[in-house]
């Protein structure tokens, strides 16, 4: 009797402990989060960040700064560590060095229940046998929310994400779209610093990814938190960032607004993966005098494109093997190319409609070149006809590295 009393003091004594022990961490979380604001600091901060899987690297000494408010995307192919770097944000995967703060708190041992994010992933992951509202109230239930803030939150949610007239139903009577708008809504009804986003639309239709684009966009200006999104996709990335982080083998290749990435890729690897149609490159020589006020050259076969218009990155471009790059965007045809810089004759080879646009597909220097005409164009296969850009909106690339010139 007397030792189960004993216990039972000292458990609720323990209990009585561990709370104000919490407590007393979420009011200095909170603390520093207001001074983080206050001051400027980023909402996520990534310092020196690797990680190892046995021997195989997939993070390297990675840093990255996500501003409060920011729409940033991690933009890349498959296996380059987006999602990777995702989950070390999130809390899903223990990092092998560095540090992850979210604003201006040391998270990276926390629980990713105790980061204050809300994260959406590439499956719904929805409780089949709960109705939308349960699967939105769910986590509030378990974190002990009380009852009318539950239904404040699912009520300034569903309004938001248009899903009032759903929230009896079950997830079986809803259609892709509808799931992912629970899905969003699931972490939009936390109190939370930073959304995650791991590919949400990537299940989706054509049609429904521009739809649930667009709602995301509006999402963020409506409410000016952070969020980090992950994809693949190029017109997601472009359409829906703030900036662009793109990422290859582990490391960010180039990390700025989509204009920025579009127009001046840092390296080939840039210049080829954004942009559709993708970006034509010819091999060739940087070539003539390059003395102060004496224009270089590129030369390829049977061209010559004066560089003159050209904003070279380094003072005294090196002579030697390198890349033109032309976005076929970029190219103008028949009587408008005599006032570019740089025109050719060449033969239509290969016409594909596209809707309001056409690309044809000729050669240049030996090598296949695209280009986009307006559909009412009429260009046919065989036919001969002039072409030209002006070289000050190409990007050059030395050869042997792939970095611009």
């Amino acid at each position: 009797m007397t030792r189960s009393l004993v216990g039972g003091l000292i458990h609720s004594f323990s209990r009585a402990a561990q709370a104000e022990k919490t407590a007393r961490l979420a009011a200095e979380r909170a603390r520093v989060r207001q001074a983080a604001r206050q001051e400027g600091v980023p909402s996520v901060s990534i310092r020196d960040l690797s990680l190892r899987f046995g021997g195989v690297a997939v993070l390297e000494h990675l840093n990255l700064d996500v501003k409060d408010g920011e729409f940033l995307v991690l933009l890349g192919p498959s296996g380059c560590g987006k999602s990777t770097l995702l989950n070390c944000v999130a809390g899903l995967i223990d990092v092998s060095d560095g540090q992850i703060f979210i604003n201006g708190w040391n998270v990276t041992w926390e629980q990713p229940k105790d980061r204050h994010i809300g994260m959406v992933f590439q499956s719904y992951a929805l409780y089949p046998q709960m109705s939308v509202k349960r699967n939105l109230s769910f986590g509030l239930r378990t974190a002990g929310v009380p009852n009318d803030e539950i239904e404040r939150r699912i009520a300034r949610t569903a309004e938001i994400l248009q899903i009032a007239p759903l929230l009896d139903r079950k997830p079986s009577q809803l259609s892709g779209g509808q799931r992912q708008r629970v899905a969003i809504g699931r972490a939009l009804v936390r109190d939370v610093d930073v959304f995650l986003f791991d590919e949400p639309l990537s299940n989706l239709d054509a049609k429904l990814r521009s739809e649930l684009r667009v709602e995301i966009k509006r999402l963020h200006q409506k409410l000016a938190n952070t969020m980090v999104y992950v994809t693949h996709d190029q017109i997601e990335a472009m359409t829906l960032a703030d900036r662009i982080a793109v990422m290859k083998g582990g490391v960010i290749q180039q990390l700025g607004a989509p204009h920025e990435i579009y127009s001046h890729p840092v390296n080939r690897f840039v210049a080829g993966f954004i942009g559709s149609p993708a970006m034509n490159f010819i091999t060739g020589e940087l070539t003539g005098p390059l003395e102060p006020g004496t224009p270089p050259v590129f030369s390829a076969d049977g061209i010559r494109v004066p560089l003159d218009r050209y904003a070279f990155n380094k003072q005294g471009a090196v002579a030697g093997p390198c890349v033109l790059g032309i976005r076929p965007e970029n190219v103008v045809v028949g009587a408008a190319s005599s006032a570019r810089a740089f025109s050719h004759e060449i033969e239509i080879e290969i016409v594909e409609p596209m809707g309001a646009d056409t690309l044809v597909w000729t050669k240049l220097a030996g090598t296949n070149f695209t280009f986009l005409v307006d559909s009412e164009n009429g260009l046919a296969v065989g036919e001969r006809t002039t072409i030209g850009f002006d070289p000050g909106r190409a990007s050059l690339f030395d050869e042997a590295t792939g970095d611009r010139l």
